[in-house]
């Protein structure tokens, strides 16, 4: 009898692609029909995700790619991640009373990194024009997408704020004064416009030559009236954050038109004979590496799935890994990162030697280079600690802490081309929409920490620390794997468990997909204010209740939540012998499918 899965296995020999939400899915495959390559059908995704996930995701935002390129059978990382503001300095808090950057308003934005992250993809990866992957963005952002029922739900949850604190969010969201209901098409006409602009210049531009046209296209975003509007907007219309105050923005016109996202070597290491590939530490992406790094020595394969043996060994080695993520962790241009060091198999030989039969409750990053090792326990207990009753008495501001603004994408095609690619940031709830551009910006420089001696410390034009992370997974130069998920520091806990459920487990990817999930919330979070539980695991009810009596019998502090709320993982797959690609999506956001051919 086949095995139930809430979505099923979709399969194809020709092309699968998989996204937050099903139109971005249908986009992506429309590409692909149209004669496209895996990284046209995620360029397309991408945009088309900017629109319809406005409470996850924006073109003012951010998207950590990762392509596996078969024409050299080597992956690639593109720097989707924006430089801060030239004159944003550790200084400039200290002189201006910032304490702590907060999670919304202008000063934590960065500059916006999704329109040249697939400018420099397309070019290098790509067959296809912009205009060709901004088509179906542009389609229905003018002739209007159905609301879903999670879009609306937030609509409806924040038309007060709106209306009093993001007027111009309003006019774009609530164009009658009225939430909109499930199914109402919702339109973004000034989005459009500018998606618009792009491809007018690249039609002028590109008439004979692919890579000048798109170059023009996004030399409107970054160099034009795009990025003019912006700075105006930020520098006339001071708006309220979690400080209390109302602040200008601090990004200039030359932070926009200087920056280039760039083309990077990934991080990789070969765990049972799978290389797998993460983007630099301008990510939080290589934790997922150090994790598995420590599994690797243990006989994962002989224990229970989700028995308490295996999610305890799981716990204690994340606890490790991210206590040296948080540690060490920063864009490699600015900060000294011992990634050698923190990957070496002695290193994970002694790590896992750490592990023992109980929970740890202490902060025990390693001693392999510069940083600050502190106890766990010794942050700003205002800051980083916080503990339930702190958290109900503090006033974060307006935005306060969101852990969910972020989507993810996969694409293979029959020609093994693979990417990965996490968009987040610019999502409507912590910044205003811009006047005439229809996107707000991200708030990614609240991880920056105002400590100059750490890692990930607020420097101008440096890249903060994200935690969105792509995946991709090779067996020698063959593909195999493309997957992600939105979830803040929870993503390389519930990919992990994603990985090891088809690697160690044999599930299929659907199934590996649906199997309930556990979350430590044991190190800081990468989110204002910070918080940590030193101790505290969620764990999805689905796991069965004596499984988390006993480990809470290991000194877990066990938090059962709802059977379906942590990780919202899509990926894909190919049998590169077989000539099939495989995809799945997950029921925990209701909006995510696969679709192949």
């Amino acid at each position: 009898m086949t095995e139930f899965t809430t979505r099923p296995v979709i399969m194809g020999s020709r092309g699968v692609v998989t996204s937050g939400h099903y139109l971005a899915t249908a986009a992506g495959f429309r590409i692909m029909e149209n004669g496209g390559n895996a990284v046209d059908a995620a360029a397309a995704m991408s945009f088309c995700v900017n629109l319809l996930e406005p409470h996850m995701n924006g073109i003012g935002g951010e998207v950590p790619t990762l392509i596996y390129s078969a024409g050299d059978s080597k992956t690639y990382a593109v720097s989707g991640v924006g430089w801060s503001p030239g004159s944003f300095s550790i200084e400039w808090c200290q002189k201006n009373g910032i304490e702590a950057i907060p999670g919304d308003g202008y000063l934590p934005a960065c500059v916006p990194s999704v329109v040249d992250t697939w400018a420099v993809a397309l070019a290098r990866f790509g067959t296809m024009t912009m205009t060709q992957v901004l088509r179906p963005a542009i389609e229905l952002a003018e002739g209007g997408y159905p609301l879903d029922s999670e879009l609306q739900e937030f609509l409806s949850n924040n038309k007060s704020k709106f209306d009093t604190h993001y007027p111009t969010t309003a006019q774009v969201y609530y164009p009658d004064g009225k939430v909109p209901s499930v199914g109402d098409l919702m339109h973004n006409i000034e989005l459009a416009n500018v998606l618009k602009s792009m491809c007018a210049a690249e039609e002028k531009a590109g008439r004979m030559n692919r890579i000048a046209g798109i170059e023009a296209a996004r030399d409107v975003f970054y160099k034009g009236p795009v990025a003019e509007k912006i700075v105006e907007f930020i520098t006339n219309n001071p708006v309220e954050d979690a400080t209390g105050k109302a602040n200008r923005g601090l990004i200039s016109y030359e932070d926009i038109s200087e920056w280039h996202a760039t083309v990077e070597d990934p991080v990789t290491l070969n765990y049972r004979g799978l290389d797998v590939y993460k983007c630099p530490t301008w990510t939080q992406g290589p934790v997922f590496l150090q994790q598995l790094g420590i599994l690797e020595r243990f006989e994962l394969s002989s224990m229970e799935h989700n028995s308490s043996d295996y999610l305890h060994i799981l716990i204690e080695t994340s606890k490790l890994a991210f206590a040296d993520r948080e540690v060490y962790y920063g864009d490699p241009l600015f900060d000294e990162v011992p990634l050698g060091e923190l990957l070496s198999s002695d290193y994970s030989r002694e790590r896992k030697d750490m592990i023992g039969n109980k929970a740890s409750l202490d902060f025990r990053p390693g001693d392999v280079g510069k940083g600050i090792r502190e106890n766990i326990y010794n942050f700003d207990q205002n800051a980083v600690v916080m503990t339930d009753a702190k958290l109900a008495e503090k006033d974060f501001g307006l935005g306060g802490a969101h852990l969910g603004d972020t989507t993810h994408l996969d694409a293979v095609d029959r020609e093994g081309n693979m990417v990965a690619a996490t968009p987040s940031g610019g999502w409507i709830g912590t910044s205003p929409v811009i006047r005439g551009l229809g996107f707000p910006l991200g708030t990614r420089g609240q991880m920056f920490y105002l400590d100059p001696n750490r890692a990930n410390a607020l420097e101008p034009r440096k890249r903060p620390r994200a935690t969105l992370t792509p995946s991709i997974v090779t067996r020698g130069k063959d593909p195999l794997m493309a997957f992600g998920t939105p979830g803040g520091d929870g993503q390389d806990q519930w990919t992990l468990q994603y990985f090891l459920n088809q690697v160690e487990f044999g599930m299929n990817i659907q199934k590996a997909i649906d199997a309930p999930t556990v979350t430590s919330l044991h190190f800081p979070s990468s989110f204002y204010p910070r918080d940590a539980y030193p101790g505290r695991v969620v764990v999805e009810s689905r796991v069965p209740e004596a499984v988390r009596k006993e480990l809470e019998n290991r000194g877990h502090e066990v938090i059962a939540t709802g059977p379906w709320t942590n990780g919202k993982v899509m990926g894909v797959s190919i049998d590169t012998k077989r000539g099939l690609m495989s995809g799945g999506a997950s029921p925990r956001r209701h909006s995510g499918y696969a679709i192949g051919w």
